[in-house]
């Protein structure tokens, strides 16, 4: 395999120690104890001028002193230490750094210390570790880079775990005996090396089965998106843990959709197209990477759960019904060859309770347990109990567990109904036999609700990576011709017309209408069009034209007409938009916004003045094809309405799909044009869905 340019930091074939020591309970203690007593098979070469002989190696007083060139500097000094460090890791000619210090000065000079920092590294090219970080460990070379001590069971596995924060470093790897890793990384400041660069290197192991990220900010998002793609290309999953996320997208925009896309929505947007699993904490997060680890793909169907408790067993139930989750309709062979092990009162069914009665109850379990495992319309199993050490019917379902687990190619574990449990000996052996092993109802829940998901979205992947995006010809004709009209234009916000306009090129459907600015032209206007009709003023500058009187529907007659436009007139100006009125239907909220860090997103929600007020809305990356639009449809609460209730017509749905395509593809060809798009509503009925009401902020966000 090609060198990757994270090796020289990651995996060194030779490393140096400054501030190595042998003080007891010093930083340069644990980093020395911890590398140098380990069964890291590269060269060690502790660095400091107190000693000449360290743990059994020869110490040098510095690096001008080592009798080679070393990859990778481990740079375990104060911050008033490090731009000498620095400086001399560089004169030495290593590759790579490691830096746990702050790098913030009390009394700094400007450029500040990180800044200094940061330029030296990166004119030099050198990769680094840090700073304000936890160091890393690389548990397929034995190379734990670290200032605390590290916990003596982590376990080597195939999850790669990269942390902004050092506490969540900890949280995982210095704790428990369920999670194997093969790469732990505290990429703190990200100085040189970002969660991107990490992720990218963990993609080359054919050790990596799972991604786990702690993110507090994506400081690359470029090469963060592609590394989601390589993830994807690879069948990798990733999962994230996101914290601060009222700070990402924030900008409350002039839109509705741009004051909605604050806050999390557009990461979550991303999550979704990339098919990250996101996790709320890190026992959900835990949960899901147990159950990815073993590589076990889920099978085509849905979950079966199996008890020795009727009490657990509602307790599952009830929570899965709170979560969304269905269980497997058993085939009728299943019923019947359960039937052949139940104890008498017990039914056949799905979830299970299996206990009845001591007699041969170990045999029973097993025989129960692998005819749901192998029904066809189960994907992934769990077995809920309580497990302890020592106690007999734990060590039973264990066996059952260990049995069925090697004769069927699907996901199986074993979850607890609580979490404070003495059974490490047992997750230790579950673990060992590659079975996942999860605390609490709701995590053993949410882990299979995700991995279900993550299926599902391979599948979709797998499907549209067969047929590349391109844009169309006309599309492409389009957005040159718009390109060039909006570089002409000075104009921020689109005059009404105009981005109406702008959507019927896009393929978008949109009210019949006329401009004016007089009466004469207001009642001809009027004539062609035909009644009913809605008047809107056109003023230049007023963006939210209800919140202003500006706009009168249901015009019936041209003397009702005539004065409602000399009210307008009067109050805001001459400059009017007539418009015929559409057919009563569902009202439909859609949107975009040309995000920061990841380009535009399309939101889609309940519509009409409430589009700020209810929580029903998601969002999806641009573009979009008919599928991943039917799903955003699917996801609304709105959607009942949609398919028609209480004697109402289900919506033309094609021709609602058909528009969030087409704005999709509007704003993506856009994006170095358009910053907001805002269309509320779209009126959906059993005929047609179309526009009635626009508004377009041109200049893309950060321009």
């Amino acid at each position: 395999m090609a060198e990757h340019p994270l090796d020289p930091l990651l995996q060194p074939s030779s490393i140096a120690l400054l501030g190595a020591s042998e003080r007891a309970e010093s930083p340069g203690a644990t980093l020395a104890g911890m590398i140098i007593n380990s069964e890291y098979g590269g060269e060690v070469y502790p660095v400091n001028p107190g000693y000449s002989q360290l743990l059994g190696l020869a110490c040098y007083p510095d690096l001008d002193s080592l009798p080679k060139t070393v990859d990778h500097v481990v740079i375990a000094l104060g911050n008033a230490h490090l731009e000498v460090a620095l400086a001399a890791s560089i004169r030495h000619g290593a590759k790579a750094a490691t830096i746990y210090s702050s790098g913030v000065l009390e009394q700094d000079t400007s450029p500040p210390l990180q800044q200094r920092l940061a330029d030296m590294a990166r004119a030099a090219g050198i990769h680094i570790c840090g700073i304000n970080g936890m160091g890393f460990y690389n548990l397929e070379q034995q190379l734990y880079v670290g200032i605390f001590p590290r916990a003596p069971q982590i376990i080597r596995g195939g999850i790669s775990y990269i942390a902004q924060s050092g506490s969540a470093f900890t949280t995982l790897c210095h704790n428990g005996c369920r999670l194997g890793f093969n790469l732990c990384a505290s990429a703190g400041n990200e100085m040189t090396t970002t969660v991107a660069d990490y992720m990218d290197w963990c993609l080359e192991r054919e050790s990596t089965q799972a991604i786990g990220l702690f993110l507090e900010t994506v400081r690359d998002p470029q090469r963060f998106v592609a590394a989601l793609q390589r993830a994807n290309a690879r069948g990798i999953p990733v999962v994230i843990l996101k914290i601060g996320k009222s700070e990402l997208g924030a900008s409350m925009a002039v839109t509705h959709t741009g004051a909605i896309a604050g806050n999390h929505a557009v990461f979550q947007a991303l999550c979704r197209c990339h098919g990250v699993i996101e996790v709320n904490d890190f026992d959900e997060m835990a949960a899901i990477l147990m159950l990815l680890q073993n590589g076990h793909a889920v099978a085509p169907g849905e979950l079966a759960a199996a008890f020795e408790s009727g009490g657990f067993r509602e307790l599952v139930t009830d929570t899965a019904e709170e979560l969304g989750i269905s269980f497997a309709a058993l085939e009728n062979a299943t019923v019947g060859e359960l039937e052949q092990h139940l104890d008498p009162g017990l039914k056949a069914e799905n979830p299970l309770d299996v206990w009845g009665s001591h007699n041969r109850f170990e045999a029973r379990f097993e025989a129960c347990l692998l005819a749901l495992m192998q029904d066809s319309n189960v994907g992934a199993g769990v077995f809920f109990s309580n497990y302890r050490d020592g106690y007999y019917l734990s060590e039973a379902i264990y066996r059952v567990m260990a049995s069925v687990s090697v004769k069927v190619n699907k996901p199986i574990a074993l979850a607890t109904c609580y979490s404070d449990l003495a059974n490490t000996a047992l997750c230790q052996r579950a673990y060992a036999a590659g079975i996942p092993f999860v605390d609490g109802v709701r995590e053993t829940l949410l882990a299979f609700r995700h991995l279900f998901a993550y299926q599902a979205f391979k599948q979709r992947y797998a499907a549209r990576s067969a047929i590349p995006h391109q844009d169309t010809e006309q599309a492409l004709q389009q957005a040159g011709n718009w390109r060039q009209k909006l570089k002409q234009s000075a104009a921020h916000t689109l005059e009404e017309n105009t981005a109406l306009e702008l959507l019927s090129d896009f393929s978008i459907p949109t009210v019949n209408r006329e401009m004016v600015t007089s009466e004469a032209e207001l009642t001809a206007a009027a004539a062609r069009l035909g009644y009913p009709l809605v008047l809107k003023t056109a003023q230049p500058g007023i963006n939210h034209k209800s919140d202003q009187g500006g706009v009168i529907v249901g015009i019936q007659s041209e003397v009702e007409l005539v004065r409602h436009y000399r009210d307008i007139n009067q109050r805001l100006g001459s400059m009017a938009l007539l418009s015929q009125m559409v057919s009563a239907g569902v009202e439909i909220a859609l949107g975009t916004v040309n995000d920061r860090q990841f380009g535009p997103i399309i939101m889609v929600a309940a519509g009409g003045v409430l589009v700020e007020f209810l929580d029903d809305r998601t969002m999806a990356m641009c573009p979009l094809d008919a599928e991943q639009a039917e799903a955003m449809l699917g996801s609304l609460k709105l959607n009942r309405l949609l398919l028609g209730v209480r004697g109402q017509p289900a919506v033309n749905r094609q021709a609602l799909v058909d528009i969030i395509v087409n704005l999709s593809q509007l704003a993506f060809s856009l994006r170095d044009k358009i910053a907001e798009i805002d269309i509320n509503p779209v009126i959906a009925n059993a005929s047609d869905a179309i526009a009635v009401d626009a508004l377009i902020l041109c200049e893309p966000l950060g321009s």
